[in-house]
């Protein structure tokens, strides 16, 4: 411990309220450590900022000494805390971070959602349409292992801020670009910002709370997760199919409905960064770097906020006397005004020493056990959850096959088609002298056909084709049938295009699939809330691993029973089936993580596991979704042994419910 002085920190309000005429001094006042020019120290003693040289004792010697000096730390912080109470201030911080959170969910699902019109405003092929869905991840993996590891070396609150603000104004950016490599770009920035969400968000929250609050507060704080896909599933539904939401300048640029979407799923990232401006950092970061001064003022903020709230404003903040872990000296360099900024920048981002660290003795086994899970659990868990919604909209599309109109043989001559023709093959057709005006062709196939001295007129086409048909004298106008519509040796002979429209057109207001899409997600959704309610209630009665293990075998377990979905209506509920047994395994895992790691590498190691999570959504997306249509045996086994395997492994991992935070 280290000794009080008796002078007060310099511009402190609060730590000098104890003062009286004479100079006395009285119970709760803090006085601040003894500063680095102080040379009035009792023989012997050494002051604070003024280690001893290290240079005659061994690196192994001082690490051990560190140790023990933060497994004292942890004991009497968690005395501090408790002494703080559990109330407003906490309360404050679980909305802000909420914020931060539900960023994070909507991020993962607004990419499948805007994906299928994204691709036809843009128009992508089919080669290049997987990008978007990996890209996102990737974007997030890289962010969560450098935020997380930023994190540790900087402070919580600083590093939520850079990494929640570049992914609103990326993911705000996103939604003006035309270009498909452009909007590639801003949503891999937009993903790598808050790919570092998730790590800081649980480490930060993890440090204002005392051990028998901690499983059940963390968990309900994964609720904003479910809130942000819920938001997500939402808006898709009410915003997207509104086609006629949109405007143009021209037809170069296009401002569509998916467009308007991108953007207001941006705003609880914004109003995240705003709230969280008004939040003080971590405590316990302050105290592992040595700013003891800031982190009393910050604990004595939380236990007069929370004591205001409770209507004893008079109670008196006791704690004058915090444990200071021994400073190595290359983080005394760190912190020295004499230390070189541009080294400073340096050592502060030599975030893989940190890492290896987490795989040390003896965190060796635990660190190896948690990737595992991580890694198996978001493999199955995103694999599937692309696996989903491809399945039904395959089933949609045999059914949509199935209703197909074919004409063959049909002779047209002197009519006018101003009306929607959807769903149809017309074989060996013959069309004279007919006008196409303003019209729609949805799904509409010509096969060996012959347009002689056809006029079109403001025709638009989606899924339409011309197949090896001929058109003799005709004119087109404001269309946008081109080369790309007229395959499979089509000729063109002495016909004129004129004015041809410009893009992908999405069009087809009464095209009511979309609706359907974005309400089964939102019903998979409200799935997962009494899974979490649940987890959230018996986190700290059945235990972590408990809740880990037996939702990752009960998830894979009910993999199987996808076999027999035959129909939409039993997708759906196995898709509801499956979010909400897995919901608990998530939220226990979010916990035992966060708890796995001491303060000065929590942020790392969360962040190279969550590293792991994106990595296999990015893996899951591409193996999965390359098996739709082809084989349903291949997805389920995979994502049964992969989940329960995890889940397994999940079972050996040690009991953090006990422990105080290192």
């Amino acid at each position: 411990f280290f000794k009080v002085s008796s002078e007060p920190p310099e511009g402190s309000s609060d730590a000098t309220e104890g003062h009286d005429d004479e100079d006395e001094i009285y119970e709760g006042e803090y006085q601040g450590i003894p500063s680095a020019g102080d040379k009035k120290h009792k023989d012997g003693q050494v002051a604070l900022g003024q280690p001893m040289s290290d240079a005659t004792r061994d690196r192994k010697g001082l690490e051990e000494e560190r140790q023990a000096d933060e497994e004292e730390l942890a004991q009497q912080y968690e005395l501090i805390i408790q002494e703080c109470g559990h109330g407003r201030f906490q309360w404050q911080l679980f909305l802000v971070l909420g914020l931060a959170l539900m960023s994070d969910g909507v991020e993962v699902f607004v990419v499948g959602f805007v994906l299928p019109s994204a691709e036809t405003d843009m128009c992508v092929p089919n080669s290049s349409s997987g990008w978007l869905g990996s890209v996102i991840y990737l974007g997030m993996m890289v962010g969560a292992f450098f935020w997380g590891g930023m994190s540790d070396k900087v402070g919580r609150r600083q590093c939520l801020l850079i990494c929640m603000s570049t992914n609103g104004f990326f993911a705000f950016l996103s939604s003006f670009v035309q270009g498909y490599g452009l909007f590639l770009l801003c949503r891999l920035f937009a993903g790598f910002g808050i790919g570092g969400a998730v790590p800081i968000v649980f480490s930060f929250f993890a440090e204002v709370l005392s051990r028998e609050k901690r499983g059940e507060h963390l968990s309900w704080l994964c609720m904003f997760w479910m809130i942000g896909e819920i938001y997500a599933s939402a808006m898709a539904w009410a915003i997207i199919p509104h086609y006629g939401w949109s405007f143009s300048m021209g037809s170069a640029y296009q401002f569509h409905s998916w467009r308007v979407f991108v953007v207001v799923c941006a705003l609880p990232c914004v109003c995240a960064v705003v709230a969280l401006t008004f939040m003080p950092e971590s405590p316990r970061f302050y105290l592992e770097v040595g700013k003891h001064d800031e982190a009393w003022m910050i604990l004595k903020q939380i236990h007069d906020t929370n004591m205001r709230a409770r209507g004893q404003p008079e109670k008196v903040f006791t704690v004058n006397r915090i444990k200071i872990p021994k400073q190595l000296d290359e983080l005394v360099e760190m912190e020295s005004e004499s230390g070189n900024p541009v080294s400073k920048f340096f050592f502060r981002i030599k975030i893989y020493l940190n890492l290896m660290k987490c795989f040390n003795y003896p965190m060796r086994e635990n660190m190896i056990r948690l990737a595992i899970v991580w890694f198996t659990l978001s493999f199955g868990y995103y694999g599937l959850s692309v696996w989903f919604p491809d399945v039904i909209k395959h089933l949609q599309a045999d059914e949509y096959a199935s209703k197909v109109k074919i004409y063959s043989n049909e002779r047209t001559e002197d009519f006018t088609f101003n009306f929607t023709l959807e769903n149809q093959i017309h074989k060996n057709a013959l069309f004279i002298n007919d006008k196409f005006i303003n019209m729609k062709l949805k799904s509409v196939t010509f096969i060996d056909s012959t347009f002689r001295n056809c006029y079109f007129d403001d025709v638009t086409s989606v899924g339409s084709f011309f197949r090896n048909c001929t058109f003799i004298d005709a004119f087109f106008f404001n269309t946008d049938i081109d080369e790309s519509k007229l395959i499979d040796g089509t000729e063109v002979v002495n016909s004129t295009f004129n004015h041809n429209k410009i893009g992908c057109q999405m069009t087809f207001d009464d095209d009511y699939s979309a609706y359907w899409v974005y309400f089964i997600n939102f019903l998979g959704t409200l799935a997962v809330l009494p899974g979490n309610i649940v987890s959230a209630l018996l986190m700290d009665k059945i235990g972590r691993l408990s809740m880990l293990g037996g939702s990752m075998v009960l998830s894979g377990i009910s993999c199987f029973f996808l076999w027999f979905g035959t129909s939409e209506s039993m997708m759906i509920f196995m898709l509801c089936l499956y979010n909400g047994l897995s919901i608990s395994a998530w939220n226990s895992l979010d916990v035992v993580t966060t708890e796995s790691f001491p303060t000065v590498r929590r942020g790392t190691g969360f962040g190279f596991c969550n590293a792991l999570c994106k990595l296999a959504a990015v893996l899951g997306n591409l193996i999965f979704g390359s098996l739709v249509g082809i084989t349903k045996a291949i997805p389920i086994l995979m994502a049964s042994s992969v989940l329960v395997g995890g889940g397994l492994v999940g079972l050996r991992l040690p009991d953090t419910r006990a422990n105080v935070l290192m």
